[in-house]
């Protein structure tokens, strides 16, 4: 083996054990002792790779070839896959990719958690090409080749991937990667513009150009017409990221719909929204579908956003609580509400995190009795408020999660600690291709009975 630090050891062969959480194959206890990373590899699959990078608990290697591939290994339709990270798994077959992540969460949960439910649900998906509708590009001028890039980080590097055409980027978008790295190129500027945030709505696309300096004057016509080629809202953002700067006349209006509920969103082009517009309609119709709402149903949303749940929930029960930190998307979800004529909804604006969580949460309720909760925490889970769910004791919890291990984490607590009972699990493809894993939780309070 070479030294720590080297940039290239000899090639090493080996049988892949398992993906890690990055989509990445991985080698056990390979020579050394030492596990391996190896970005292109599939569980079974016999490989040669060499260890590019030396990390404190494991390596990182290249893959060189694939000597007995996995009977799901397919040939990735993306001409960029294995150079550009935004995809870890292009080379296996979709059914085999829902296999995978459903493994890993049952895993997850068994081996975390210390539960598993009484029944687990049937994997969630949809379409998996041209569905993102938010995403982050890095940008960059590349010296060497004269040009601005524009795509994702590549894989093992901070490097910027060339990429002319993103297969899973809303085609409104994806079609026009490699035009907007020639639009950089173009610019006074070119050097600090660093990213590039795409929002794409069911009505128009906007994109948020992150600019360290000005744009000159020759730089805003150079935008202007792009902007009026390609029917695309740009926006300047040189403070924070939701003070932004449209090119030109006032701030783009994006929405999106929910049909199934005659519903109309209307987000901001920094707002957070679900990734995959069509796999969140799926979403909404089987968290409502789990939770089993009555007319008579009072629901608490937590970390509700601009209403995603919270308003489709209103046209089903009786009243409805949102509760969200951030106090823009709070007050978006109140224009929604207004907007789509929900009257049956209440949004408060309070951080559900840290020691005061529980308190915030138990007073923001009302002290009212609450049928059902619905929690879609951050990756970071809802740790702390755990205490505040087995005091309101619902009759049923549905918790929507983008972490298995947070999620496994909390569900631990609350089957162990507070009594309830975990009916269902199951997973939600919401970013295909990646390794991602999105899954959505039943559980049944402590006896069932409302509770103040």
């Amino acid at each position: 083996m070479a030294r720590r630090g080297a940039s290239l050891i000899e090639t090493a062969t080996a049988r892949i054990d398992a993906l890690n959480s990055q989509g990445w194959g991985v080698v056990r206890a390979a020579e050394g002792g030492r596990t391996v990373f190896v970005p292109g590899a599939l569980p079974g699959e016999l490989v040669e790779y060499r260890v590019r990078r030396q990390q404190r608990g494991h390596h990182e290697a290249e893959l060189l070839a694939v000597l007995e591939p996995a009977a799901g290994r397919i040939a990735p339709r993306c001409a960029h896959f294995g150079r550009c990270g935004g995809c870890a798994l292009q080379h296996l077959a979709p059914a085999a990719q829902l296999a995978v992540k459903d493994r890993e969460l049952r895993e997850t949960l068994r081996r975390i958690g210390k539960v598993e439910p009484r029944a687990w649900l049937e994997p969630l998906a949809g379409e998996p090409w041209g569905y993102r509708r938010r995403a982050r590009l890095g940008a960059r001028f590349v010296h060497a080749k004269q040009r601005s890039l524009v795509g994702f980080r590549e894989k093992l590097s901070s490097h910027v991937a060339e990429v002319e055409h993103c297969e899973v980027l809303r085609p409104e978008i994806g079609t026009l990667v490699g035009e907007l790295g020639r639009l950089l190129t173009t610019l006074s500027i070119r050097e600090r513009v660093p990213q590039i945030e795409v929002a794409v709505g069911d009505n128009r696309t906007a994109l948020v150009l992150r600019v360290l300096v000005p744009p000159s004057g020759t730089d805003r016509e150079l935008l202007a017409d792009f902007e009026r080629r390609h029917g695309i809202a740009l926006l300047l953002q040189a403070g924070r990221p939701d003070q932004l700067e449209p090119l030109s006349g006032d701030a783009p209006e994006l929405w999106y719909e929910l049909p199934d509920y005659g519903l109309r969103l209307v987000f901001q082009p920094a707002d957070f929204v679900q990734v995959n517009g069509a796999m969140n309609r799926l979403l909404i119709a089987r968290v409502l579908e789990l939770l089993e709402l009555t007319a008579q149903a009072r629901v608490l949303d937590l970390f509700c956003g601009l209403g995603n749940f919270t308003l489709p929930l209103g046209r089903r029960a009786a009243q409805v609580v949102g509760i969200e930190g951030d106090a823009g998307l709070i007050a978006r979800a109140q224009a929604n509400a207004r907007r789509n004529g929900v009257d049956n909804v209440h949004f408060h604006a309070a951080n559900l995190a840290g020691e005061e969580a529980v308190t915030r949460c138990l007073a923001l309720a009302g002290g009212n009795g609450y049928s059902h909760v619905l929690l879609d925490p951050p990756r970071t889970g809802a740790l702390d408020l755990l205490p505040a769910l087995a005091r309101l004791a619902p009759r049923r919890l549905v918790y929507v999660s983008c972490h298995p291990g947070t999620l496994a984490r909390d569900l631990g607590i609350l089957v162990t600690r507070h009594g309830f009972t975990l009916q269902s699990a199951g997973i939600v493809d919401m970013f295909p291709h990646t390794s991602h894993v999105e899954s959505v939780a039943v559980l049944d309070g402590p006896d069932g009975a409302l509770s103040a």
